[in-house]
């Protein structure tokens, strides 16, 4: 696994390790926390090192590879496009010919809603076609041709799972969101009830019943989930897939925020500020495909059960 030390990587391998597989995770630890993995199973490497990704494969063979690693702010992406091309498209090329070297034939990708751009329809099915609006959504569907073409060219099997909103802590409180800077909803709202410094909400005159932006947050747990049943599916013979990964159900910025009142008993601090360029009024998974196919389903989908094992975590 690459990236297993940052948010979704680290339950991911919770997950797994929970489930009796066996895991060795590489993170060059730039955006993730050492103390997110156990020492036992992290090799700190850059995955631009493709000969070091080559001998990591040759000391421990493996069947398949699960690749977070990926620089992930839109904002950022805006300002530094370069960085975001350079480690999110030629890093994940790195891995996908090491694998090739190596004869690991099966990969799952974490990828993005950001694919989709502002589609005009809601909820969003993976037959939209590509359109993002940022370099980090680009350089995501980058990579998803790049798989294609080795599916076709060397037969590397993979799966794309297109991630929502992804959200909430482990629920034994072993993990958590905290991302440096953190530009994630639930974690801001967390911390403003814990500082009591207002939190920005971009927009409230959006074309939704409160104006405020809609989004479908999905339990990172479920999340990781999704991951393991798409591993399990490619060593069962499946063809490469794309699938997106979400609740189906969307909430307001301003239901998020009675969410967060609710669970913690506090008010959450905030100021409404002005809309970000490119921000889609609403993003809402159509994860039928997933369901059917892999058998997945949300263990939660109830917006403060989320929100409660974020704020178990936050409160550690």
């Amino acid at each position: 696994m690459t990236g297993g030390a940052g948010y979704i990587g680290s339950h991911t391998v919770l997950q797994l390790t929970d489930q009796g597989y066996d895991v060795v995770v590489v993170d060059d630890l730039s955006r993730g926390y050492k103390d997110a993995v156990d020492p036992k199973l992290l090799r700190v490497l850059d995955i631009h090192d493709t000969a070091g990704l080559v001998r990591v494969f040759e000391e421990k063979p493996c069947d398949a590879v699960i690749h977070f690693a990926a620089f992930i702010a839109v904002g950022e992406s805006m300002r530094l496009p370069e960085i975001y091309f350079a480690n999110n498209v030629a890093g994940s090329l790195s891995l996908f010919t090491a694998m090739v070297k190596t004869g690991v034939k099966h990969a799952v990708f974490s990828s993005t809603a950001a694919v989709y751009g502002m589609p005009k329809t809601s909820p969003i099915s993976e037959d939209l076609p590509y359109a993002p609006i940022n370099p980090y959504g680009e350089s995501k569907a980058m990579t998803e041709r790049i798989l294609n073409w080795f599916d076709r060219i060397h037969e590397l099997r993979s799966v794309c799972l297109r991630y929502f909103n992804a959200s909430g802590a482990d629920p034994d409180g072993r993990a958590g969101e905290r991302h440096d800077p953190e530009t994630h909803l639930i974690p801001l709202l967390l911390r403003a009830v814990k500082t009591g410094e207002p939190v920005n909400v971009f927009g409230d005159d959006y074309p939704t019943p409160d104006g405020t932006c809609i989004r479908d947050y999905i339990h990172v747990t479920d999340l990781a989930q999704a991951h393991i049943l798409a591993v399990e599916a490619l060593l069962k013979g499946a063809p490469s897939k794309k699938f997106n990964v979400g609740t189906g159900k969307g909430f307001s910025v301003r239901e998020v925020i009675q969410s967060v009142e609710r669970v913690t008993g506090q008010k959450v601090p905030y100021v409404i500020s002005p809309r970000r360029e490119g921000d889609p009024p609403e993003l809402v998974a159509d994860s039928g495909r997933l369901q059917k196919t892999l058998g997945w389903s949300p263990q939660f989908p109830d917006l403060d059960q989320i929100v409660a094992t974020a704020w178990n975590f936050a409160l550690k």
